[in-house]
């Protein structure tokens, strides 16, 4: 197997070859420090070993669960926010028809998400979509009290036992839960649901390679037993036996502190290939969550090329030299087209007649990346040999590994988000949430004071 290309080659007029080795021993350090489970956040670690530790009984049920689930739905609705879905949605577009919605012929069912947003919009015709199919809901949650899934949960639950009745919708409920305690689990066991555990020590943005990821993927088709795989090939790769110059997880980890060193403040993950779009919506959750802490970190974005050269790509090119790129450039893609020859010629493309699409997005790419280079921002660059299960399990863990030491480089605990909370405690005061009361009078008279 094609292993996946990693060059800092395209940084090195912003920072020396020397200066991103220099950090070597201090990313070996962190990386010892995640597989000695030493350093902060060390209780939510259960991830690092996941890819070797899974059990074949779990993938056996997990499959078994989905199997049954194919066979009398249309749709799976995945209720969650944050990584309970995001994981699942990046592999899930990535392996899926580009266009699986409009296909009238499918050998699996198609994956919608609600609890992402409290849209009301959004929510109604969801359920006003789900009044013409089959459908079944997989809901997750640690807590089972998360506003947004708490309230897409109660909607569609409703929705389901209108449609089905209340003994054939426990059948099309799968709750993703706590182990041992929470709202969604006492439920679960009061309705009989068929449930699967999230482990206690592993956070929701590292959780796609848990049911969280793996059941609305094995549902959509997708090969899980291959996606561990992937997984388990990265870990062999990037564990603390791995000289530095050998493991991509250090490499690139160091590679990018370098650059934050010497004022590279934003990190845009650049793909050419449409259906990874969320996996960068992913890959942001995953490095703003755990790094934006205590007035540090590197702002994560993302850029779809070559749609975005034509928005983002001036700022890239000409604005504030604070930002670098990381590219996934993936070499082989999926089906065969070529440009065909015009006798006409009145676009002026038979210069290009006869070639593939792909290597004109490959001649882009290329184009784009000098460009950028030379107009002062350095380029990551990562080559993948192509888009399936296994290459996907390696991206996954390899990107997890890497965020865990770079946020030990800059010495905060990438396993929590008490961010996240700020915006929570002042809408539950505004909604008047019980036990919320001093808060709710406090706001208040913030708010009139604003008037």
């Amino acid at each position: 197997m094609e292993p996946i290309e990693f060059t800092y080659e395209h940084v090195l007029n912003t920072v020396t070859e020397s200066e991103i080795l220099s950090v070597a021993e201090k990313a070996k350090e962190k990386l010892n420090l995640l597989y000695n489970k030493q350093g902060k956040g060390n209780d939510f670690l259960g991830w690092v070993n996941l890819p070797e530790t899974i059990s074949e009984h779990l993938i056996k049920d997990i499959n078994e669960t989905a199997e049954l689930l194919r066979n009398k739905i249309d749709i799976l609705v995945v209720i969650g926010i944050g990584g309970s879905y995001l994981g699942a949605k990046s592999v899930i577009d990535i392996l899926s028809h580009n266009f699986n919605n409009l296909l009238t012929e499918r050998k699996n069912p198609v994956v919608l998400y609600a609890g992402q947003n409290i849209g009301e919009d959004y929510l109604f015709e969801l359920l006003e979509t789900l009044n013409n199919y089959d459908y079944a809901i997989t809901v997750i949650s640690k807590s089972g009290t998360t506003t947004e899934p708490a309230i897409a949960f109660r909607l569609l639950k409703h929705h389901l036992e209108t449609k089905y009745g209340k003994a054939e919708a426990r059948s099309r409920v799968v709750a993703i839960t706590d182990e041992k305690r929470g709202a969604l689990l006492n439920l679960s066991k009061q309705e009989g649901y068929k449930t699967f555990v999230i482990p206690n020590d592993v956070g929701d943005r590292y959780s796609v390679l848990t049911p969280v990821g793996l059941l609305p993927i094995a549902v959509s088709g997708g090969d899980i037993s291959s996606l561990i795989k992937g997984a388990r090939h990265m870990m062999e790769h990037t564990s603390p036996k791995t000289e530095f110059h050998k493991n991509t997880a250090l490499l690139y980890a160091a590679t990018r502190n370098a650059l934050f060193n010497k004022g590279k403040l934003v990190e845009i993950l650049v793909n050419y290939t449409p259906r990874m779009h969320n996996f960068s919506e992913w890959w942001k959750q995953l490095y703003g969550e755990s790094e934006g802490k205590n007035g540090k970190g590197i702002f994560p974005a993302s850029v779809d090329f070559t749609t975005d050269l034509h928005s983002m790509g001036q700022y890239i090119q000409d604005g504030q030299r604070i930002l670098f790129e990381t590219v996934l450039s993936v070499t082989n893609p999926r089906n065969n087209l070529a440009i065909p020859h015009d006798n006409n010629d009145e676009d002026g493309l038979n210069f290009i007649s006869y070639k593939p699409v792909s290597y004109v997005n490959k001649m882009a790419q290329l184009g784009t990346l000098l460009a950028h280079v030379d107009g002062g921002v350095p380029n990551i660059f990562f080559e993948i040999p192509k888009l399936n299960e296994n290459y996907i399990g390696q991206l996954i863990y390899l990107f997890e590994i890497a965020c865990g030491v770079s946020g030990y480089l800059l010495d905060v605990n990438p396993f929590d988000q008490p961010g996240v909370e700020a915006y929570k405690k002042n809408m539950f005061a505004l909604l008047g949430k019980p036990g919320f009361e001093k808060e709710s009078e406090a706001i208040k008279n913030r708010i009139n004071n604003m008037d």
